[in-house]
């Protein structure tokens, strides 16, 4: 089964502004959010993310869902009126700034705009600008007995596995294979544990399927001996071919992998 993230008790629709907008690399752009409702988030696990309602194409006027229970607001609305929705980690907080970061890989990028809903709205993104933000809470439970950690993920995995390295610091040592679109997308200065190890695989291929270079290389490493703790993230096929590499081939318990799908290449997610 799939890890599932632990969410939190008090669970409520949050209502954030834009407060900056940065490109920091070709295909990544960091936004920050924030505002009043800020008081309302918790900081829980260390890959903690959120569903992000926000604008489409066009869209003047949209109407965010008002709970948690979104999906039965969403379905009543006239498809016009509906917001996009995307589910994104919190790259960092600054809670004596009532403010987070996320960080939006760039997808399908043309002369004319972007192709793909989140990479949209991230690249038009202006200060001032209304969003909606659910906290789904986080998925990263370490096991106890766990000597060093696995790390595994494409560039929408990317914000929460360096959040991962940077609050586990001092702790579980850690292999980290990393798939970016690009050479320029390999980021400098990264916090980790000690004897951490942090492979960079850019595909350099837009024709390249996102995910298949990680998988490959994790089939080809050296890992570490002894009880391991694993988080892979993704598109889909990568997090399921990995878990089942690890099982199958290196007798990994299956409980000791936590694994979550969080695109599906070539198919259009909600919103």
């Amino acid at each position: 089964m799939a890890a599932r993230y632990r969410r939190p008790r008090d669970r409520r629709m949050l209502t954030l502004t834009v407060r900056g907008r940065k490109r920091i690399s070709p295909h990544f752009v960091s936004v920050t959010l924030g505002g009043d409702d800020f008081r309302y988030l918790e900081q829980s696990g260390y890959d903690q993310a959120g569903r992000l309602f926000f604008r489409g194409p066009g869209q003047a006027k949209v109407v965010f869902p008002t709970s948690e229970k979104w999906m039965r607001q969403y379905a009543l609305l006239p498809a016009a009126r509906r917001p996009r929705v995307r589910l994104y980690s919190i790259r960092r907080f600054r809670p004596e700034r009532s403010e987070f970061d996320i960080e939006v890989a760039i997808h399908e990028e043309t002369p004319a705009g972007s192709a793909a809903p989140g990479s949209g709205w991230a690249l038009a993104a202006q200060p001032g600008d209304t969003v909606g933000f659910l906290d789904e809470g986080y998925a990263y439970v370490p096991t106890p007995d766990a000597a060093w950690q696995l790390l595994v993920g494409d560039e929408s995995a990317l914000p929460a596995v360096l959040a991962i390295l940077e609050h586990s610091t001092g702790t579980l040592p850690a292999e980290v294979f990393l798939e970016v679109p690009a050479d320029d997308d390999i980021r400098d200065g990264i916090t980790a544990p000690a004897a951490t190890n942090i492979h960079w695989l850019p595909r350099n291929d837009p024709a390249a399927k996102p995910g298949s270079l990680a998988l490959r290389a994790v089939k080809d490493a050296q890992l570490p001996s002894g009880p391991c703790y694993v988080w892979t993230a993704g598109e889909s096929s990568l997090p399921t071919g990995i878990r089942r590499h690890l099982v199958n081939e290196r007798k990994v318990p299956k409980s000791d992998v936590a694994f979550l799908g969080y695109w599906k290449h070539g198919k259009a997610s909600l919103g």
